[in-house]
């Protein structure tokens, strides 16, 4: 085989493009996978993972300096001193807005699954058949019973702790041993099932951290550290570096080339089929071509628009495949940042075990079984109890003795929950590209909160606050 032709050629190496590679090279296939940035290497690369907070000069937290080079970074939890490494410097990669688009990249061998939340949830019927029925866009081609298996191919190897709980609009999946509730959860819980009559329920997360040891991949259980976000040592939660990559190199077929920005897929007419793809070297500003029968695009949702419009051809001059005319359209995000919170007393006597990585879920409840609301689909709640530290008394000015004597017991506990809502697609919310640099500067966006499903934004905050006073939160 020449040296710059594969078998396959896999554009991207976070969650979905670690698959592509693991299930191509392990069915005998040469495959290149590209990614945009540097490489990370498990375990070596991860250079804060085991820092305390006193290892950092900010305590991990943000600097001036960095609010200037993370202007979209800083909207949220992200920017911080422990992992910058894992983010795009937004004044490097910067795109317009015409209404705020919170856009968080990671340009490495690994992509966001290095900084994923983890939370793994299956789609149910309800959601495959809700297009069919509302007259939203296109049906969807599948139904649960055809994608089922896969989620149980792809939950065993990934590995997803959680309770199986026989819940229609949430279908139970392969779960490890679920991570245990705080005896706050536990209670709020209780009080839930108890009140709601098993229509509102409240369960641990599933997430993609394995609680049992994983001794074939070589990955041990998760260690409760919740440092998630600085790369596991362990393994314990699922990436590519933990899982997918080492199983693809396992097999010898599969070549790693980072500082790859794939400019443009190659595309024969007269074959009418892809044949390649045209890389630009991030390092030596060389273009290299690269040859294959097969090429899968895993450069994430906008980037992988971006790839398709610059691979325009006279056949589609609007980007490779552009025919429906819905290339770069129909960009969605999902509601969140609504919820509530507030202090439960009691509980003096007990408290948390390590730190864990994972909090409660409330499926969605809305729109479901007899409840109908003025807005479409619905939203579920992510959240937790825990306990207060010894940093609480710092906000309540004691000093010398009556201090110290404070900061021999935890503080109180709490308990929050936030809600997460579907969004729709709109033809007029796209992207456009930038020709003229190979950054990711789009023009996003009218706006992803807009028409029928606008009116639920503000009910996870209504329903959330009117969660927390029935549990007793002042």
């Amino acid at each position: 085989m020449p040296e710059n032709t594969f078998d396959a050629i896999v554009i991207g190496s976070g969650i979905s493009g670690g698959w592509a590679a693991k299930e191509l090279s392990e069915k005998g296939l040469k495959v290149l996978m590209l990614e945009r940035g540097r490489n990370v290497e498990h375990v070596k690369d991860y250079v804060n993972a085991t820092k305390d907070p006193w290892d950092f000069p900010h305590r991990g937290g943000r600097t001036q300096q960095m609010i200037e080079d993370y202007p979209v970074l800083k909207r949220d939890y992200p920017l911080n001193e422990t992992n910058l490494d894992f983010w795009v410097k937004d004044k490097e990669c910067p795109y317009t807005e015409i209404k705020r688009f919170d856009w968080f990249r990671g340009y490495h061998v690994g992509g966001r699954s290095l900084t994923w939340g983890r939370q793994s949830y299956r789609l149910s019927d309800i959601d495959f058949e809700a297009n069919a029925k509302e007259g939203i866009a296109i049906d969807w081609p599948i139904r649960y019973k055809d994608i089922a298996p896969w989620y149980d191919y792809v939950e065993r190897f990934a590995g997803i702790s959680g309770s199986k709980e026989g819940l229609v609009q949430l279908p139970d999946g392969q779960f490890l041993p679920p991570m245990e509730m705080t005896c706050v959860e536990k209670d709020v819980a209780a009080r839930i099932k108890e009140k709601y009559q098993g229509k509102r329920t409240m369960i641990i997360g599933r997430t993609a951290n394995i609680t049992v040891p994983f001794e074939k991949q070589g990955r041990q259980n998760c260690q409760f550290r919740n440092k998630c976000w600085l790369g596991c040592p362990y393994g314990a939660y699922f990436s590519t570096q933990s899982s997918t990559l080492p199983a693809a190199m396992k097999t010898g077929n599969l070549t790693l080339r980072p500082w790859s920005i794939v400019t443009q897929i190659l595309y024969d007419k007269d074959k009418k089929r892809a044949t390649g793809v045209e890389v630009l070297d991030a390092e030596n500003n060389q273009t290299y071509t690269y040859n294959a029968k097969i090429v899968f695009l895993n450069a994430s949702a906008l980037n992988s628009a971006w790839v398709l419009m610059n691979s325009a051809t006279d056949i589609w001059p609007d980007g490779l495949g552009s025919s429906s005319g819905e290339l770069g359209h129909n960009v969605m995000d999902h509601h969140l940042g609504v919820g509530a919170g507030g202090i439960m007393e009691g509980y003096e006597d007990q408290y948390t075990f390590g730190r864990r990585p994972n909090g409660i879920y409330i499926p969605r409840y809305r729109n479901l079984f007899g409840d109908k609301r003025n807005y479409l689909r619905g939203f579920g709640y992510q959240g937790g109890g825990h306990r207060g530290g010894y940093n609480r008394s710092a906000e309540e000015l004691s000093i010398g003795m009556e201090l110290k004597a404070a900061l021999v017991e935890p503080g109180s506990w709490t308990m929050r929950i936030g809600g997460f809502g579907e969004t729709l697609p709109y033809h007029e919310n796209r992207v456009y590209i930038d020709k003229n640099t190979y950054s990711d500067k789009m023009e996003p966006f009218k706006d992803p909160y807009t028409g029928k499903d606008l009116g639920m934004r503000p009910v996870p905050d209504k329903n959330g606050k009117q969660r927390v006073d029935k549990w007793g939160l002042p």
